[in-house]
């Protein structure tokens, strides 16, 4: 093989290997979904801002509308249909828009309104407005129809756990599918929330029990007392639906269902008061047979009890005599042990006592030699002084 033609099959066998690795799948592509979510939030943001301006817009030729209807698409339909507030004792808006309440204070409202006039360019220009809130929010509908289909083709667990938005917030916040796969429960429970754990553990107060999960819609079911628990354990079972969804073939949604149930059961229960691990009368434990546990020589493996003291001393007495030899010799290799312990420690404080006896010896003998030295000095001094004595006195 020539240098160029390993290049070439190096590059392809990469290409292969990788291809492999991601087993990517035209339907499987998360990439879509992050998209998807990122342009559903443009679009809300855009349609709110757009919203506003048209109630303070039209607010000024007719400002009573906007207090009678509370949504904006049905707002900027009836701007549409009615324009001029003159024209509304001429117009009938029909079940589909509004109910006949509605549209008896519409009405009312248009022949004693406070508004001032405008002309028809301002009409014109106000009608071009909604009918780019009324398209985009046409627009927003069939996207989020696109990204339910798209979101239970590549995760259909983790959708019907969560929902098809919140799902996908979490993948877009994550980067990919395989990656928040790779992700444990805890980090899952507070994504979204970052900003606030970082400030918690900076000023040591509580730490952020919730994140992007707090508009499931299970947390939003539950009371404020339990929210905290719920979304733990909910984190917990979506972290294993997105496994499954990522590295899995499973596009069922079975292991969802199932935990989404065990999940509403759990609610229920605390809401009730008990600690969500109550038993079924199926599931009851049996009684502890001490006859049963003798015969076969083996410990009850069918049935996990807890003895208490009474139970231990009637199966102690209902033991065989073979049992009872086996504890007896038990008993007394401890007791030998013991012993043989207890001697060996008599032993070695007597071998301390005897060196601490030496030592204190050795210390008194070199004090009482320490003694005698000084007495000696002292008259050797005393005849230094008298031979200097007898020197003047001859010197005189």
């Amino acid at each position: 093989m020539t240098d160029e033609d390993f290049k070439k099959g190096s590059v392809g066998l990469s290409h292969n290997y990788y291809r492999h690795k991601l087993k990517f799948s035209i339907d499987k592509v998360d990439v879509m979904v992050i998209q998807a979510v990122g342009l559903l939030d443009d679009l809300d943001k855009e349609l709110n801002n757009y919203a506003m301006r048209l109630r303070e817009w039209y607010g000024w030729h007719f400002p009573e509308v906007g207090k009678i209807l509370t949504d904006n698409l049905t707002y900027a339909k009836v701007v549409v249909k009615m324009g001029m507030r003159t024209n509304a004792k001429n117009i009938e808006f029909g079940t589909d828009l509004l109910t006949p309440e509605d549209e008896a204070h519409i009405k009312e409202a248009a022949e004693i309104s406070m508004g001032s006039e405008i002309s028809s360019e301002d009409e014109l220009n106000i009608k071009e407005l909604c009918n780019q809130i009324i398209f985009l929010s046409e627009y927003r509908q069939t996207l989020t129809e696109y990204l339910r289909t798209r979101m239970m083709t590549i995760a259909p667990n983790l959708t019907t756990m969560v929902g098809e938005l919140v799902g996908a917030r979490l993948i877009a916040h994550a980067g990919s599918l395989i990656s928040l796969a790779k992700m444990p429960g805890s980090t899952i429970q507070i994504f979204g929330a970052e900003k606030a754990l970082f400030r918690a553990l900076k000023t040591k107060s509580k730490t952020p029990k919730y994140g992007l999960i707090y508009h499931a819609s299970i947390v939003g079911q539950a009371n404020p007392k339990i929210k905290g628990k719920i979304s733990r354990s909910l984190a917990s079972k979506c972290a294993l639906c997105i496994r499954v969804d990522a590295l899995g073939e499973n596009t069922d949604g079975e292991i969802g269902k199932k935990s989404k149930k065990i999940l509403e059961n759990r609610i229920a229960a605390l809401e009730s008061g008990n600690s969500g691990a109550s038993l079924k009368k199926g599931n009851k434990i049996g009684k502890y047979d001490s006859e049963s546990n003798v015969k076969k020589g083996q410990y009850n493996t069918s049935d996990e009890v807890q003895l208490t003291k009474k139970k231990k001393k009637r199966a102690e007495s209902n033991d065989s005599d073979e049992v009872k030899e086996k504890k007896k010799e038990k008993n007394g290799k401890k007791d030998k042990k013991d012993k043989k312990e207890k001697k060996k420690k008599e032993s070695d404080d007597e071998d301390e006592e005897k060196k601490n006896k030496k030592s204190s010896k050795k210390k008194k003998k070199e004090e009482n030699d320490d003694n005698d030295d000084d007495s000696d000095e002292v008259p050797a001094k005393k005849s230094k002084k008298k031979k200097a004595k007898e020197d003047s006195d001859d010197n005189e």
